[in-house]
């Protein structure tokens, strides 16, 4: 089923790539920085965005081949259209030296196991958690907002080989991780050969 754009949405598109070319970016690597800058109206974000178009492709082939979506806070649940998600943040009590952000996350794995997409823009102690963990992804949209733990977890991230998405600074946040998964949700799945 096609998703239908509103004229606004379309609008808005036009007058942002008016101010920002992003013509020379691969198809996925360019969805997820479009979608991501019209979420949020920052254009730094074109500078700022970490991604691999190949990652990229294995990650759109295992949302749309029906893996999970896990989410670290609700409100990343909220912004992804289309698509049921994971979340267990409300669910249980964080021990000793756990943030219920870390608790929500080792669950969530318990549930799903590997293969995941994992959408993280709230809590940097969600993301240092998946790291630890044995989740073997299909994707990390790792973008964590905030002063305190952001810019480490993220680097950390990338440090680790994991397919991801990140960022370089503290800016972050639920709309621009889930703008991250629906720019793979919208993009269209190619045709194989044999269909043609």
């Amino acid at each position: 089923m096609n998703r239908v754009v509103h004229p606004i949405e379309a609008e808005s598109y036009r007058r942002m790539r008016a101010r920002l070319d992003t013509s020379h970016l691969p198809p996925l690597t360019r969805a997820v920085v479009e979608r991501v800058v019209h979420s949020s109206a920052d254009l730094e974000y074109a500078r700022d965005l970490v991604m691999d178009e190949g990652d990229l492709e294995r990650g759109h082939a295992a949302l749309h081949a029906g893996a999970p979506v896990v989410v670290d806070v609700e409100m990343v649940g909220a912004g992804i259209t289309r698509r049921e998600t994971v979340c267990r943040l409300r669910d249980g009590v964080a021990g000793p030296g756990l943030t219920r952000s870390a608790h929500g996350i080792r669950l969530a794995f318990e549930q799903v196991g590997p293969g995941a997409l994992w959408v993280i823009g709230n809590a940097p102690t969600a993301l240092e958690e998946l790291l630890r963990l044995d989740a073997a992804p299909a994707l990390v949209i790792g973008l964590p907002v905030g002063f305190v733990g952001a810019v480490e977890s993220k680097a950390a991230l990338r440090e680790s080989g994991l397919p991801a998405v990140s960022n370089v600074s503290e800016k972050g946040g639920s709309a621009v991780a889930s703008a991250a998964l629906n720019a793979l949700l919208y993009h269209p799945v190619p045709q194989s050969k044999e269909t043609l």
